[in-house]
């Protein structure tokens, strides 16, 4: 049995809700533009992910699942009831992605955006500050942080500048010496100063200085002053485990009672065992350059107590005697192992033609891996008036040979002020050219008593 087509209810103004003609673009009664799409209600749609939910249609239109119906009687699919469209076709849905803008000047409910799509997602959420506060640092973390940044170091030529990690200066450019170009330390009673010079690129020396106490009480002063062999490998690492290993091994024999003299040569030594040990390299170290030399150095030392002074040495790094008043003549303590020093002995040159030879600073003793074999020599004095012993290297007394030169380079109240002096005679040797690395050592005779440091 065939049926007729339900007949549809009149569609009502959406303003005054008086009934409708078909085709009516405006309210007869009202006037209001039917050709206006109604503001969607303010409500308050969930968040869909595919969007599956459709909103709620406007007050006044059913919800039509079905097909619409046209101006000719032509099921359209989608149109609404009550809402033909004039051609036949089906208007879009009042709130989907195609819906026209509302006309200018109609009303706009609150919370209501005609010209924003329905997205499915809310925008009813508070807004959102544009800064968040930030936490309290910890403040243990602050004082850590504080404790461990080390001051910026300035430029030792503009006094302006701050000095980067590449050892520049941000401000002039010059470049920073380096921690052993000049190094000085004064402890207690004695003091020591290495420079590098002014010809050779880095300072090869190294020096170490100890104050101790005999078994008795007295005190004993040590110093230990190297000179790395510049034709062997690493000599600036041979000369600093000479030294370090030296006076590491004289503070520790001291105060056991050993004799000063036979602490010095066991400390001899030690130095030269730290020395070769810095030959064990891998095989495959020299492959590149197989006929460099073993690590080597020379090394002088003197320790003083309250009535002995104790030479060693091995090389042509010296120690002089100059007495305090000078009321009796200088002199040089110990012997060179070298060229020069071996002519004279044997009498075939005086010392004045010697030292004038150009093989006069071939050395015939050191300490290193390759070394002839090891004679560590030793002396002992017993002064009988007050001074200082100066230990140094070759670059301080190539310009200071004799003792009595070396004297009037001392200043006076050296036993006093040992920093000081030891300033002055690197001074002299750079005055004089700097053509090798200077270190010097100024010892005050007798050791002072615990208390009496330097003035």
């Amino acid at each position: 049995m065939s049926q007729m087509p339900r007949q549809a209810a009149l569609p009502t103004c959406p303003s005054c809700a008086e009934p409708l003609d078909a085709g009516d673009r405006f309210c007869g009664a009202c006037g209001y533009d039917l050709s206006a799409v109604p503001p969607r209600p303010d409500d308050h749609p969930t968040l869909t992910m595919n969007g599956s939910t459709q909103p709620a249609p406007p007050e006044g239109l059913g919800m039509h699942t079905g097909v619409g119906v046209g101006m000719t009687g032509t099921p359209v699919p989608g149109a609404g009831p009550g809402l033909p469209g004039a051609t036949g076709a089906a208007l879009p849905p009042p709130d989907g992605p195609g819906a026209p803008p509302p006309p200018p000047g109609a009303p706009v409910p609150s919370g209501a955006s005609p010209a924003t799509p329905a997205t499915g997602v809310r925008f009813d959420r508070p807004p959102e500050p544009d800064e968040y506060a930030l936490q309290a640092p910890d403040p243990r973390v602050a004082a850590e942080a504080a404790a461990g940044a080390e001051p910026a170091k300035m430029c030792v030529a503009c006094r302006a500048g701050r000095v980067d990690d590449d050892g520049y200066c941000e401000n002039c450019g010059h470049a920073q010496p380096r921690e052993r170009d000049h190094m000085e330390l004064e402890s207690g009673p004695l003091a020591a100063v290495s420079d590098r010079g002014l010809r050779h690129h880095r300072n090869e020396d190294a020096f170490g200085l100890g104050c101790t106490a005999l078994p008795d009480g007295s005190p004993a002063l040590v110093a230990i002053v190297c000179d790395g062999v510049s034709s062997a490998t690493r000599p600036d690492d041979a000369s600093l485990a000479a030294s370090k290993a030296a006076s590491a091994a004289l503070l520790a024999a001291l105060p056991q009672g050993t004799h000063p003299q036979a602490a010095m040569h066991e400390a001899i030594v030690a130095a030269s065992h730290a020395v070769n040990a810095l030959a064990a390299e891998p095989a495959t170290a020299r492959e590149h350059a197989p006929h460099q030399n073993a690590p080597a150095c020379t090394l002088v030392g003197a320790v003083v107590t309250p009535g002995l002074l104790v030479v060693g040495w091995v090389g042509d790094s010296r120690a002089y005697w100059v007495p305090a008043d000078r009321s009796s003549p200088a002199a040089r303590l110990t012997e060179d192992d070298s060229w020069a020093a071996q002519m004279v002995a044997a009498g075939l040159m005086n010392e004045a033609e010697a030292y004038a030879d150009e093989r006069a600073h071939a050395i015939t003793g050191w300490l290193g891996a390759d070394a002839y074999e090891l004679e560590p020599h030793t002396a002992s004095f017993k002064p009988d008036r007050p001074g200082v012993v100066v230990v140094c290297t070759d670059g301080l007394w190539n310009y200071a040979e004799a003792a009595e030169e070396m004297a009037e380079v001392v200043p006076p109240d050296a036993a006093v002020r040992p920093l000081h002096s030891a300033r002055v005679l690197v001074g002299h040797a750079l005055d004089g050219g700097g053509h090798d690395n200077v270190t010097v050592a100024v010892v005050p005779f007798p050791a002072p008593v615990q208390g009496a440091g330097s003035a």
